[in-house]
């Protein structure tokens, strides 16, 4: 988005092509006139791309890649990935030009605010999961958000789903056998409610015994806040010490 101050100098991405052989309208990032797969021009809606952009972000339903993004807005992927800086910076209480958040300036002459750098963030943000993008409510709303949208609903999982959930996100693939084995109860029903969720799916059968295997689906890590299983916590700063283990020995747990 163009700063609109008198000094300011004008954003490349959005000057018209100079060369008459381009394929695509920088100012938008939409493909020229002539172009092949002409699409929507939101070149020409109220705000132009970066509202286009928005306005689909805010009714999406599960995360959408920036490929997936250019392809329904006839943008390019470059484009799209900058606006999508931009949309997150903003949310985050930064204005769309200000330098990163570590970098502080030390003049506001041409700032075009009193607040500086800083903006107020917003109760929403743009968060990059399981591979796409989408907006969501802030972790720090989820108590006042929650009174709202679970009020009257048992969405809530419950502590055996829980833990059979831990067991498969750490150990995937795995089979229900080996879940049980390592939780020493029948886990059949809820690994049936965490498929039922959504939260697990078929990952396939064990080359040896056949058995199904589940792993968690991109809808945990969505839930979950994540890109990848990889960003799950270490569980290692939660085990026991050996004085611990033999405690556990010695009172018969294990």
């Amino acid at each position: 988005m163009n700063d609109l101050r008198p000094d300011a100098k004008p954003d490349p991405r959005f000057d018209a092509v100079s060369d008459p052989d381009s394929d695509l309208d920088s100012h938008s990032g939409v493909p020229a006139d002539g172009a092949e797969d002409a699409g929507p021009d939101v070149a020409g809606l109220p705000g132009g791309a970066r509202a286009a952009l928005e306005a689909v972000l805010m009714v999406i339903d599960e995360p959408a890649t920036a490929t997936a993004l250019a392809a329904g807005l006839n943008l390019t992927v470059d484009v799209v990935e900058s606006l999508l800086a931009e949309l997150q910076r903003e949310y985050n209480g930064y204005t769309v030009n200000a330098p990163d958040a570590d970098v502080v300036s030390q003049t506001s002459s041409n700032a075009g605010n009193t607040d500086g750098n800083n903006a107020a963030p917003r109760g929403f943000e743009l968060r990059n999961i399981a591979g796409g993008w989408r907006i969501y409510s802030r972790a720090e709303f989820a108590e006042i958000v929650g009174g709202f949208v679970l009020e009257g609903q048992t969405a809530r999982l419950t502590q055996a789903a829980l833990e059979t959930l831990a067991v498969i996100a750490y150990r995937q693939p795995v089979s229900r056998a080996r879940v049980s084995a390592i939780r020493g109860v029948n886990v059949d029903s809820v690994v049936r409610t965490l498929t039922q969720r959504g939260l697990i799916e078929d990952s396939g059968t064990d080359p040896e015994s056949g058995a199904i295997l589940y792993r968690t689906t991109s809808y945990f890590l969505e839930r979950m806040g994540i890109g990848s299983v990889a960003e799950l916590p270490q569980l290692s700063p939660h085990l026991p010490g050996l004085e611990g283990i033999e405690e556990f020995y010695d009172a018969g747990t294990m």
